[in-house]
């Protein structure tokens, strides 16, 4: 295989302007917009992971009109696909409008087996003939009873250590920072990077990552005396981790260096000091379900997981998919995947 086409739609109108989001870090969702011309217009990102770093998943298409929150024909969609996509706006010598949006096929020449069935990933899309208010409602509407874990149920309120300590705090902080939460009204809080790995303790960006033992030296009394403080507090309590990167100062990459994506006989190229663990490895997918399902079942009170993915795939190569090193965008999102289906 080297084409994955989701869906084509087609249109036929007088005009069509595009409005489509990029960004980075503190800089998300900046807008911008456009007319289609004659010819193609692509949104696409080729990171691996963290697919909304530059270019992000989603689009508005005007019919007839620039795009209005209020008034007129539009179309609004995305793609159920973290991993590379690639959106295709083609306005072609008639006037009509083909919007074709899939996997990216750039390096994932993807050779199937007798038998094997490949699911293209949803495209998600809605049109509204009264602007974006509308289109953005029903989009909300469907995430709520078709995606989200009792999503037409009460959201919890937040409170991040984050912006307060950094990678400072100690459990006397965390405790007083609860017990602020509750007098702010907020339901539940949640601790950030930084309370993990002891031979490399995680006190910067440049190691730790990969082991997840609580930092003793910090956090004495572990995971469960955050979460007992939590409820003498009166707040839920939430945990930040990112098991699918890794720093070459750990122990866990000292033991198995092979389960990195970093390509040999190179300078590695580190983005935030980390690489990504190879996913379409079987035993690296056991590896980062079994720390979750460590941490769940010494601490079942833990209400929340934020799971970060700071990192695009650099150095792109798998040690283990050897002589199939094209597949490896595809069965990384892949086996991502395959652990949140086992964490649910």
């Amino acid at each position: 295989m080297s084409q994955y086409a989701s869906a084509m739609l087609y249109f036929e109108n007088e005009k069509y302007f595009l409005t489509e989001f990029s960004g980075d870090w503190a800089k998300e969702a900046q807008m911008s917009s456009q007319q289609l011309q004659f010819g193609k217009k692509i949104v696409e990102t080729k990171l691996g992971s963290r697919a909304a770093m530059h270019a992000h998943p989603f689009f508005q298409v005007g019919l007839g009109q620039e795009v209005s929150e209020t008034q007129g024909d539009v179309l609004v969609g995305t793609i159920g696909w973290t991993g590379n996509f690639r959106f295709t706006f083609e306005v072609d010598n008639a006037g009509n409008l083909r919007v074709i949006s899939g996997i990216n096929p750039y390096a994932s020449n993807y050779e199937l087996q007798p038998e094997e069935i490949f699911r293209t990933p949803e495209f998600i899309f809605t049109l509204s003939d009264a602007g974006t208010g509308p289109a953005s409602r029903n989009l909300h509407s469907w995430a709520r009873k078709y995606q989200l874990k009792d999503g037409e149920g009460d959201r919890y309120t937040l409170l991040n250590n984050w912006e307060s300590t950094g990678f400072d705090f100690d459990e006397k902080v965390l405790g007083e920072l609860m017990v602020e939460a509750k007098e702010l009204g907020v339901d539940m809080f949640l601790l950030d990077d930084g309370w993990f790995a002891n031979k490399y303790p995680r006190e910067n960006d440049h190691a730790g990552l990969g082991d997840w033992e609580v930092t003793h030296s910090k956090l004495p009394d572990g995971i469960p005396g955050l979460v007992n403080a939590a409820q003498k507090a009166g707040v839920k309590f939430g945990l930040w981790i990112e098991p699918e990167m890794v720093n070459p100062k750990s122990e866990l990459f000292e033991k198995h260096p092979g389960w990195a994506i970093t390509l040999p006989n190179r300078e590695t190229y580190y983005y935030r000091n980390q690489l990504v663990l190879d996913l379409s490895n079987p035993a690296v997918q056991d590896y980062v379900y079994g720390v979750v399902e460590k941490l769940m079942q010494e601490n079942p009170g833990i209400a929340y997981f934020k799971w970060d993915c700071n990192s695009p795939i650099t150095n792109i190569y798998s040690p283990y998919l050897k002589e199939k090193q094209q597949q490896l965008y595809i069965d990384h999102v892949r086996g991502v995947y395959n652990i949140f289906k086992r964490v649910n």
